[in-house]
This record gives C-alpha cells, structure tokens and sequence, in this order.
C-alpha cells in the first residue's frame, strides 16, 4: 500500500492545496448562499490537469493513478467540499465511465474535452422514483433504426444544467429484468434534452444538482456504450471506483473540521487555559484524528487495489461507509468545539457540517455500503 508519500505525490497535493487556497477560499461562502456553480473554475481544473486525473495522456489526461487522485480530492474539499464533490463527480462518473466502456473512437470523441476541463460532465442513474432500485428505471431508449429515441428524467444529478456531456443509464428491457440497461452518451444541446428543477439543498450547495429530462431524444447508436444490456453492470463498477472519491471527499471534510476545530479550541481561553487543555475538548480531538487516521488506511488500501486493476467492491464500500459516518461525527463534534460561534456563518464549523451529511447518501447510502460488504463477506 502507498503508505509512504512519494515526492510526486507531496508535489500535487501541494498544487491542490495552493490551488483551493488561492481560486476557492475567498469566494466560497459567497457561491454557497446564492449556489453559484462556478463553472469558470473548473476550466481552470482542467488546465491544471484535475478534470481528467486517471486519464492517460493519450486522451487528454494527467495519467496520475488514484492515490494522487484521491489527494487532490482530499485538499480541495478541505477547503470546499462542494468543489470536492464536483469535481470527483465529473472525475470519477462521467469521464471514468467513457473511459472503461468506450470504445477507441468514443474515447478520442470526448475525453480530451472533459480532460481538458472544456467540456463538464453529467452522469444519470438515479430517478425520482428509483434510487438503489435502479432495476426498475422508467426512463427508456428504444431503438429506431440506427438511432435510439430516448424518453424520461433523471434526478439528483450533479452539473444536469451546466454539464456539456452526460453519461446516461436507460431502460432497454422489462423493468426489474436482468441485463435490461445501456449506457448512453448524451451532448449538450441535443433536441429533447435539456435541465429541469435545481434543487435547494442543505449542503454542498455550490455543487450544481437538478433534473436531467428527455422527451424524444434521437441518439446516434454510435452514442451506446458498450453492448445492449450491460448499463448497469457498467454503472455498478464505476460506482466501486466512485465510492473512493467519496471516501476520499469525506476525508477532506473531516480533516477541514478538525484542522479548524483545533486551531479554534488553542486559541479560545476559558478559565485562564486554552479550552483544548481541557480534557473534555482534547479526547473530542483525540477521537477526530483518529477516525481521520483510519479513513485514510482504508481509502489507501482501495486505492491500491484499484491501481492495480483488482477487485476492490468491498473494500471501497467500506472506505466510503466509515469515512463519510466518521465525517458526519467529526463535523458535529468540530461545531460543538466551536459552541455558539459554530452556530454562525462567520466560523467554519456549520458549513463542514452541512456539506458532510450528503456523504453518507451519495453514491449509494450507509445502508447499501452495508448491504454490498455483506454480499461480499458471504461470497
């Protein structure tokens, strides 16, 4: 496992962090109170080289593996989770799914856009009325000559407005029968396809979430990722390598929380000594980087079976189960350091804990990383 930091790897989590300092820390709580999608900053994303982390340089990519991917998830989303999200989103969804199930034309068609930072990616699976029953999709593509005509709405789903591409889960069978989904790739502009409602969230707020709708989209066959059938499973294997940006956006929060809790509990004076004297805020801090120490063991060992082509579905289930419950813990904990004050938008507190609950729902609830472990422990 990667557990000693290469010189190359300080290099980029360094760029990262100089990056959020200086592009995202000034205007951040001003894009979360009006859920401004800064869509200029992720062409500069792109021109650092972080919207195509994983990509190999033939496609337009960083050609990085995921131990540095997931460090410049986790120093971005220090600063601003919703940022974090964003760009593992685009990362590890969209841009990933092209690039495992492409083929070589798709391939060149559409990842040096995306890698580029000059095209923003949008992935659809779940609907207002199935989310971890994605089996039973109503939105469905039926063919018609060369072309697919597709029908329904997505929800949920991350850049639906601002996105240039969008990776789409149909239905091409029965519902609830097997093998019955395809992938397809859509393009902005197509006629029938366009954004529905925003949502107004809790958190994550500058991160752009609203309905993607289609009515009678013509879709070149030549847009089908892979065979006729095989969307989910395609979706289930992005969505293992998907659970490690999520791990690893956790992790970000988790250490932003703590690094601000700690700061806050030297300096703030009850008493005559700094509040983290006492013991009832100094094993607050003990157990929050602790669980920051173990969540990062746990994103590393996924990390290192995904760089090396294995088998990680359980391993980063687990990842992303204790690393965003313990993200959600340490945010609370960080606003109950801050007392009063962590109740206010002049501290950083509430926001880590706002942004951190939807880590325990994305990308597949606490109770299905339970469920996947599970089936995988009785295999």
């Amino acid at each position: 496992m990667n557990l000693k930091t290469p010189e190359t790897l300080k290099i980029i989590s360094e760029t990262a962090r100089d990056f959020a300092e200086k592009n995202i820390r000034p205007y951040m709580m001003e894009w979360d109170e009006s859920q401004y999608f800064p869509k200029d900053l992720f062409h500069q994303l792109g021109e650092m080289g972080f919207m195509g982390v994983v990509i190999p340089e033939e496609y337009g990519g960083s050609g990085l593996n995921y131990h540095e991917y997931v460090n410049i998830i986790d120093e971005i989303s220090q600063v601003d989770p919703s940022i974090g999200l964003s760009l593992a989103a685009h990362n590890s969804l969209c841009t990933n799914h092209i690039y495992e199930f492409g083929n070589q034309e798709q391939k060149m068609r559409w990842l040096p856009q995306l890698a580029s930072g000059k095209s923003i990616g949008a992935w659809g699976l779940t609907e207002h009325n199935t989310g971890s029953d994605a089996g039973g999709m109503s939105t469905t593509a039926v063919r018609d000559g060369n072309d697919w005509i597709i029908n329904g709405a997505k929800n949920f789903i991350t850049h639906a407005i601002s996105g240039d591409i969008a990776v789409v889960m149909t239905r091409t069978g029965e519902k609830g029968a097997s093998n019955n989904a395809t992938a397809f790739v859509l393009e902005k502009g197509m006629l029938g396809f366009y954004a529905g409602k925003k949502e107004n969230k809790l958190g994550m707020r500058a991160s752009e979430t609203a309905e993607l709708i289609f009515d009678q989209v013509r879709v070149p066959d030549t847009h089908r990722l892979g065979n006729v059938g095989e969307g989910f499973k395609q979706a289930l294997k992005i969505l293992d390598g998907g659970r490690i940006s999520i791990a690893a956006l956790s992790l970000g929060i988790a250490k932003g929380a703590y690094k601000a809790a700690l700061k806050y509990a030297k300096e703030r004076k009850q008493f005559g000594k700094a509040i983290a004297d006492f013991q009832a805020i100094n094993f607050k801090l003990v157990d929050m980087i602790t669980e920051i120490e173990a969540s990062a063991l746990l994103i590393d060992r996924a990390a290192h079976l995904k760089n090396k082509h294995q088998k990680m579905t359980r391993e980063g289930a687990m990842a992303k189960l204790y690393a965003s419950e313990a993200c959600v813990r340490i945010a609370n904990e960080a606003l109950q350091i801050f007392g009063g004050y962590g109740y206010t938008k002049d501290f950083p507190a509430e926001k880590y804990y706002r942004d951190s609950k939807l880590c325990t729902i994305g990308e597949g609830t606490s109770e299905i990383q339970k469920l996947v472990i599970g089936r995988e422990i009785m295999q």
